[in-house]
């Protein structure tokens, strides 16, 4: 199934979840913040959440600096 994430469309496996998608991705570990059609997702429920056909997600990782 289609689902654009950042902007970008991938095909994923159905069931798939946020979790599954950012290792999928390699970025677990460096995401801070999800949004599945402009909805804040908690960390906590990334491995429980699935997407769905067609979701928009949002990755967003935070950068230091100054």
């Amino acid at each position: 199934m289609k689902i654009t994430i950042n902007g970008i469309e991938k095909e994923i496996k159905e069931n798939t979840t946020i979790k599954e998608l950012l290792e999928e991705l390699k970025v677990l570990d460096k995401t801070m913040a999800v949004a599945v059609n402009m909805k804040i997702v908690k960390k906590e429920e990334w491995d429980k959440y699935t997407l769905n056909k067609g979701d928009k997600i949002e990755a967003l990782n935070f950068v230091g600096g100054g």
